[in-house]
């Protein structure tokens, strides 16, 4: 195999897997086996991504899908209970105030329904704009900017009731 880049592209974006996939799962070690999940496939599936194009929107997108397929499964077996308090340990390690405001907005977060979350997830905290994000959950660009504007919406009111 020809050397593409894409063992050094994967290793890079891991930070950003991570963090993608603790805010998905709602729980650091759920997240973490998500993350282990995507890279497994990513590898397995390596021949299908062509150089030259966005190795993130497709790991995102592969990601996204794997999370759909375990919640279904989860689904199935009945075990869809989780935690309130299965908190995510998400972002710079700050001070106090840093971490009990980031522990607050990841609880806010954790009230919006699963389409709302990533809506949030790839723009607000993952940068990406929102035909990017659209491509990535696989929706048009005006069901994207739907589901951030209610969630970003809803947790700014949860922010405001809620803490």
């Amino acid at each position: 195999m020809a050397d593409d880049g894409f063992e050094q592209g994967v290793m890079a974006l891991l930070p950003r897997l991570r963090r993608f996939a603790a805010g998905l799962a709602r729980d650091p070690a759920d997240g973490d086996d998500l993350c282990q999940a995507t890279v497994i496939r990513a590898l397995e599936k390596r021949d299908l991504w062509q150089p030259g194009t966005r190795l993130d929107s497709w790991m995102y997108r592969m990601m996204r899908n794997i999370w759909i397929d375990e919640s279904r499964a989860r689904t199935r077996r009945g075990e869809t209970f989780v935690a309130e308090e299965a908190g995510l340990s998400v972002g710079g390690g700050g001070g106090q105030e840093e971490a009990v405001t980031l522990s607050v907005i990841e609880r806010g977060l954790g009230t919006l329904p699963d389409e709302q979350r990533e809506a949030v997830l790839l723009v607000m905290v993952e940068g990406y704009s929102y035909k990017e994000a659209a491509e990535i959950v696989g929706c048009p660009v005006g069901t994207l900017n739907s589901r951030l504007v209610r969630g970003r919406d809803a947790l700014m009111a949860w922010l405001g009731d809620g803490v």
